[in-house]
């Protein structure tokens, strides 16, 4: 996907690497610090390979283990020291963080059904709203185009990079469950 931005000033999103709560059954991580595993390292090293040959002027980061570790193996291909800010996190996903997204949906079926609607009014239970989280990426990633070192690499999360896409579709978050980001994908905005 790409915007009105020429390749020399725009952004490009990467996904972090695997973690052991990406693998099936996935646990929602959200804000949890969880680390990357061995494949998310050589994911992070294949992405890292694949950016260097991106001209690549500046390098960002979600503070969070999982991209922050994306980053910094990243960067030491690229020699740059990646620039950490929280508002590129991941969803606060409340009271689901840490627990199987398969034990949420037999659970709390209602919440659940509502999630995989998405949109603009979901918020989840004991945390942040799509559209919260929406707001603070695209603040951050605006932070980012306005230092003028560009193009960017921005290290953080499938959540973050789909609200971000949302953000120019037709049906909003809506559309949220749309995208499949995979680990360390790459998204050009």
């Amino acid at each position: 996907m790409s915007d009105s931005h020429g390749p020399d000033d725009g952004l490009l999103l990467a996904r972090h690497g695997e973690t052991d709560d990406n693998l099936e059954p996935i646990r929602a991580q959200g804000f949890r610090d969880t680390p990357l595993n061995d494949t998310g390292r050589r994911q992070a090293a294949e992405l890292a390979a694949r950016a260097a040959e991106l001209g690549i002027a500046s390098l960002w980061s979600s503070d969070l283990a999982r991209a922050r570790e994306t980053a910094e193996i990243v960067g030491g291909q690229l020699g740059l020291r990646p620039r950490l800010d929280p508002r590129l996190r991941e969803a606060d996903r409340g009271e689901w963080e840490g627990r199987l997204f398969l034990e949420i949906e037999r659970d709390d079926p209602g919440h659940y059904a509502a999630w995989r609607r998405a949109g603009e009014g979901f918020r989840f239970p004991g945390g942040e709203s799509l559209r919260e989280q929406s707001d603070r990426v695209a603040e951050a990633l605006s932070s980012i185009r306005s230092s003028g070192e560009l193009p960017a690499l921005v290290v953080c999360h499938g959540g973050s990079i789909r609200a971000t896409l949302c953000r120019s579709h037709q049906r909003g978050l809506d559309a949220f469950h749309e995208f499949v980001v995979p680990n360390v994908a790459v998204v050009r905005v």
